[in-house]
């Protein structure tokens, strides 16, 4: 197996999901201190983009979260 053909691979592996949840979750953090800011601001606006991405963030990590567990075993890399 190449090296470009593992690189495509990577994505849909264990450890390409991983990666893909734990920038996510950074993304969350983004989030949190975004409706921070917004509610000591009184910002309704912000706080309304804030929540908006912060569903985003979940249904993300919701769907990265399916699709570790229909990899199973099966893992991209290792075989």
């Amino acid at each position: 197996m190449s090296a470009l053909s593992k690189a495509k691979g990577f994505k849909k592996s264990k450890s390409g999901l991983y990666v893909s949840m734990a920038t996510s979750a950074f993304g969350a953090v983004g989030v949190y201190k975004q409706i921070k800011k917004a509610r000591g601001e009184s910002d309704t606006l912000r706080l309304l983009d804030a929540v908006v991405t912060g569903a985003a963030v979940v249904t993300n990590l919701a769907i990265l979260y399916r699709e570790l567990k229909r990899l199973g075993d099966d893992d991209v890399l290792l075989g």
